[in-house]
């Protein structure tokens, strides 16, 4: 279904509503929810091939569907009063999220917060049930941030979302004005950024955010990826003695290298999903997930890059899939969770540990 209507969330910056239906039923949105409330409580291995699986027919709805299902892990942080206010009728409940760098302000008022700002870049905004909102105390010392539950009737959306590539994904900006939430529905954004294992949690829910997080940024672009090849295939291996990788070295390189990225990146994102679902939580264990994260989107990146150069006139037309790919896979790549830089920092400061 993501594929049929994948033209159509390009053209129209937005996914139609039976796709995300759809995304609701497949259960990703319940994916990291609390076994008390009907989730599934999961793991990151299985929750990479599934967005994987859904990036080769749309990457928007992938890129959509892995966030909906990581903001899932991120509200389990919250009080069982909010937990309860959140999934008490059922665990599939599309959350959007504007969590990170922390935006707009709060201030404490009786019995909760006094919540104001804009978020940008929101990803699924315009589809959610509830909406996570990072922010700053304003009032207290060092102006810690917080996380903030609201409900969509109690945001505006504001439609901003152009961009080159993951037009379906409405990463639209999200602004707030003076929402009062209440104490059951925030918790301290360090418990979703350091990770809190601890009696009755689930090690989804436990674990740092680095360490899952560039993960599920990167399985959209695998997916997306794996159709690029497969359109650019449709072109270059076409039957027939005249098919470009029958008479062209320099197809039958790009065939094999590209493939080749693209089979390393799956791998460097399983062996990181099996390390956040069972390898000790420590400093290294998520600086090396990072590093394959970010590593993995750059093979990516490279072996797209290098089909469309390759890819005849078809490539380049506005009704192509592989075009849409090439916008899809540079843009999801761009996202400052799959930065080399920070990840490299990272990883160097335990290189040898």
């Amino acid at each position: 279904m993501a594929a049929r209507h994948a033209v159509r969330a390009d053209g129209e910056r937005g996914l139609h509503p039976e796709v995300v239906r759809a995304v609701c039923e497949a259960g990703f949105a319940r994916h990291f929810v609390p076994g008390r409330w009907g989730g599934v409580q999961g793991t990151f291995s299985e929750l990479v091939g599934a967005v994987a699986g859904l990036g080769e027919g749309c990457a928007s709805a992938a890129w959509c569907a892995a966030l909906w299902a990581a903001h899932g892990r991120f509200a389990a942080c919250l009080p069982v009063a909010g937990q309860r206010e959140l999934w008490g009728r059922g665990p599939d409940v599309c959350i959007a999220a504007g969590v990170m760098p922390p935006a707009g302000g709060a201030v404490p008022v009786g019995g909760g917060w006094r919540l104001e700002g804009e978020w940008e870049c929101v990803s699924g905004a315009g589809q959610a049930d509830w909406l996570l909102l990072a922010a700053r105390d304003v009032c207290g010392a060092g102006r810690p941030a917080r996380v903030f539950l609201v409900p969509r009737e109690q945001v505006a959306v504001r439609d901003v979302w152009h961009s080159t590539g993951l037009r379906g994904t409405g990463s639209d900006t999200v602004v707030v004005a003076a929402a009062v939430v209440p104490a059951h529905r925030t918790f301290p954004l360090a418990l979703l950024v350091e990770g809190a294992p601890g009696p009755g949690r689930a090690r989804c829910h436990s674990v740092p955010a680095h360490m899952g997080g560039g993960l599920l940024f990167a399985a959209p672009v695998l997916g997306c990826a794996r159709r690029a090849l497969a359109a650019w295939s449709v072109w270059a291996c076409a039957p027939g003695a005249a098919a470009p990788v029958r008479v062209q070295a320099s197809v039958r390189e790009t065939l094999a290298r590209s493939s080749a990225e693209i089979d390393a990146a799956a791998l460097l994102l399983e062996r990181a999903a099996l390390r956040a679902d069972t390898a000790v939580v420590c400093e290294a264990a998520v600086a090396r997930n990072r590093r394959d994260a970010a590593f993995a989107a750059d093979l990516l990146v490279s072996a797209v890059e290098r089909l469309f150069r390759t890819g005849g006139r078809h490539a380049r037309t506005d009704s192509g899939c592989l075009q849409r790919c090439w916008r899809d896979v540079h843009t999801a790549a761009a996202h400052g969770v799959l930065r080399m830089e920070a990840a490299a920092d990272a990883y160097a400061s335990v290189a040898g540990a």
